[in-house]
């Protein structure tokens, strides 16, 4: 992998956390409006699926998946359907910010299972940046924890799992270009999200997404836009990086909780913004230094 290619990984990263955190404030909305979390899921997916075969065939682009990849792209299609359905289903049961609390204890389950998945050892460095970005993230999104639907709790961190999941398996498909993995991955959460949707009757007609046209629309467009750049950026950095760069969400989604639904930022949500931001930057430069030193060491003959 080289720095410049590492770099633009980091890049997409940012930039696909800045979109899903767009994403769920205007999803909150569209539920106020009686647009469930798994309706918007399936018909996104009908979306995604043409906007990525019309995309193939004008940039002429393969749908082929590496045949040592396949078992591992049926993984990230069922973790994935489970993500966007427990995440998008949990804020119609509590507020974004106990949600978005919930849901972003997935960079540590990533941490603390990287040792066994990728076999590499936690460093003291790696702990205590995590340490930092859960800190910041819980100062900015901390409202009270009382008179919770426990419902909107049990989805919020099921998606945490299912995200875990699909950092850890997203990293490992690098053979299979990016069309082809937003394609098949779709393909695949389709019917998951019909069957979810059907086993809990929130699957509704097309015309409930008319509830809320445009919450909907940029709930979706956020979507398609920040898994796009997901998938680009797991193809150049580690999961492990990836988790930590995603702590941005959250704070974005606040912020814009905040411009667009009138909420007030405490100073020790700033805070707390601050704390991510300094965690994230500090890994940031950490990785850079990692893949500069690592093309440094001479290859043994």
């Amino acid at each position: 992998m080289t720095r410049s290619s590492h770099g633009t990984g980091l890049f997409f990263a940012i930039s696909s956390a800045g979109l899903y955190g767009l994403n769920i404030v205007f999803a909150r909305m569209a539920s106020f409006a009686g647009a469930s979390g798994s309706a918007i899921v399936v018909y996104r997916v009908f979306l995604m699926l043409v906007l990525v075969a019309i995309v193939a065939f004008i940039a002429r682009r393969s749908l082929a998946v590496a045949r040592e990849e396949r078992g591992t792209l049926l993984l990230l299609g069922i973790s994935s359907a489970l993500q966007g359905i427990g995440y998008l289903s949990s804020v119609a049961f509590i507020p974004v910010t106990v949600a978005a609390v919930v849901f972003y204890t997935y960079p540590i389950l990533i941490v603390l299972a990287n040792p066994f998945v990728e076999k590499t050892p936690l460093t003291p460095a790696l702990i205590g940046i995590v340490a930092v970005a859960t800190a910041g993230v819980c100062l900015v999104v901390g409202p009270a924890f009382t008179g919770l639907d426990w419902r909107g709790l049990a989805l919020a961190f099921g998606a945490s799992i299912a995200t875990t999941v699909q950092f850890f398996t997203a990293a490992r498909c690098t053979k299979t270009g990016v069309v082809a993995k937003v394609f098949w991955v779709q393909l695949i959460v389709l019917p998951t999200a019909i069957l979810i949707s059907l086993a809990t009757g929130q699957l509704a007609p097309p015309s409930i997404l008319a509830l809320a046209p445009f919450a909907v629309a940029v709930t979706i467009g956020g979507y398609v836009g920040g898994f796009v750049l997901q998938l680009a950026a797991l193809g150049r950095i580690s999961a492990v990086a990836a988790g930590i760069i995603f702590c941005t969400e959250p704070v974005v989604a606040s912020i814009c909780s905040a411009l667009i639904l009138n909420e007030v930022l405490s100073p020790l949500q700033v805070a707390g913004g601050a704390l991510v931001l300094t965690a994230i930057i500090t890994n940031v430069l950490l990785e850079q230094r990692r893949v500069k030193d690592a093309r440094l060491i001479p290859i043994a003959d």
